[in-house]
């Protein structure tokens, strides 16, 4: 087969499923994408890079401004389709990340391939993270409807172009609506249970300090430390397990930036606004033991899970993070959120603890409780590994479904073939080495 991968930051969710399908004999992989990659191939997936010629105008209606910059993404991947075409690429499938537009368009330069959807999320009013946190009202609360349904017309666009459809989560496909949603076959992204796996032997260095699991380290991850991953809650839970665990080191990851909502006022970043309002109201608390990681390599992101005693995830009703099934999968005793996503991996007390999300109080007590028992976070730690291994595993059970996915997705009828289809060449592969710089997005990117 000839497979097109198109995502605006490839490999993305893709990091997996394109080079394994680029190493069966016969296929030709290629990738659309906005990234800057040093190389024009990676893992045997030839690279092809497109980038818009222009940005939203001023004067777009706010409604539409989403949308608008999707069209232009779309119609920046559309010129580059059809110069691959002109070269001879005839892609029998195409497998999309659609959240961004650059699929938009591409039926009308392939008709004939097989179009697979990779559906991460479908902005609900009632139901998902719009309107969840109080705390941050829409500012246009009469007019919020409108701005929901308008954000939703890419996906809208999307649905009648595809051919079939994937879903990390069962949560995350209950979002899309019927007929639709029931041409979402469910296959997480998948994580390596073997990498990140319990280790006791494991130590972490930071600066001058080295920590072992004979100390307490309480953990907390998001890709960018903001509400929408619980963020403001954690920081006001934080005095409270400080003040009651004195020998406690809490280990938080994440950068200053925002992944998933708005970001706040006067450039400030959330981090800060909420390090401050800690510090305010409990200034004599002993913040050396609270160690701001950043984003970190993944190796070491691994062995801040490996250290960890008792793990914190929150959420508002959005995408799940890898990170949370990664801690899963390290044998991490959790405690969570008590909102929709979680609840498809989190039992409570089976799998780790389930809180309420705005109950910082809670949060702290849930997390003492458990430092304090052993034998409970051992049981759960075990039960959460057990369940990721079963559910998520990459190698055993999310690959091999995802490569089915495709191949019956290949499978399906397709229109008629252009009358001349002449092999495609893809352009050689770069003789000089680059600069050393990653290849592909941390496995982490969804915190």
């Amino acid at each position: 087969m000839q497979i097109l991968f198109v995502h605006q930051n490839f490999p993305g969710q893709f990091k997996h499923l394109a080079p394994a399908l680029a190493a069966k004999p016969g296929h030709t992989v290629v990738a659309l994408t906005m990234r800057q990659i040093d190389s024009r191939q990676w893992q045997g997936v030839h690279i092809v890079r497109y980038a818009p010629k222009t940005g939203s105008q001023p004067g777009v209606h706010p409604w539409l401004r989403d949308f608008d910059t999707k069209v232009i993404r779309g119609e920046a991947c559309f010129r580059a389709a059809l110069e691959l075409r002109e070269q001879g690429f005839q892609p029998d499938v195409i497998i999309a990340h659609p959240g961004w537009g650059e699929s938009l368009f591409l039926k009308q330069v392939w008709p004939q391939a097989r179009l697979g959807l990779y559906c991460e999320f479908y902005y609900l009013l009632q139901g998902g993270d719009i309107g969840f946190d109080p705390e941050f009202p829409t500012r246009d609360a009469d007019g919020e409807a409108c701005r929901v349904e308008m954000r939703n017309l890419n996906n809208a666009v999307h649905m009648p172009l595809a051919d079939a459809a994937i879903s990390p989560t069962h949560w995350q496909a209950s979002t899309f609506p019927e007929p639709f949603r029931s041409r979402i076959s469910v296959i997480h992204d998948g994580i390596d249970t073997e990498l990140v796996a319990p280790d006791d032997s494991v130590a972490l260095q930071l600066g001058e300090l080295k920590l072992s699991r004979q100390d307490e380290v309480i953990t907390f991850v998001n890709r960018n430390l903001e509400p929408c991953r619980g963020y403001h809650v954690f920081m006001r839970a934080l005095p409270e397990l400080l003040r009651r665990r004195p020998h406690a080191r809490v280990l938080i990851t994440g950068g200053d930036g925002v992944s998933y909502g708005a970001a706040p006022a006067n450039g400030q970043t959330w981090k800060q606004i909420y390090i401050d309002e800690a510090h305010a109201q409990h200034p004599d608390m002993d913040w050396s033991r609270v160690h701001f990681l950043g984003q970190i390599p993944y190796a070491q992101f691994v062995a801040m899970l490996q250290l960890s005693r008792v793990h914190l995830y929150l959420t508002y009703p959005f995408v799940l993070s890898w990170s949370l099934l990664e801690a899963m999968s390290a044998g991490c005793a959790i405690v969570a959120s008590d909102t929709a996503p979680l609840r498809e991996a989190i039992r409570h007390d089976e799998t780790g603890v389930l809180v309420d999300f705005f109950d910082p109080a809670a949060l702290a007590e849930a997390t003492c409780q458990l430092l304090d028992d052993p034998a409970r976070r051992a049981r759960l730690g075990a039960a959460a590994r057990v369940f990721a291994r079963e559910n998520y595993d990459l190698k055993q059970v999310c690959l091999p479904r995802q490569m089915a996915w495709v191949e019956a997705l290949a499978a399906r009828p397709a229109g008629e073939a252009p009358a001349t289809a002449p092999g495609w060449t893809p352009p050689p592969a770069q003789t000089t080495a680059p600069a050393p710089r990653p290849a592909v997005a941390p496995a982490f990117k969804r915190y």
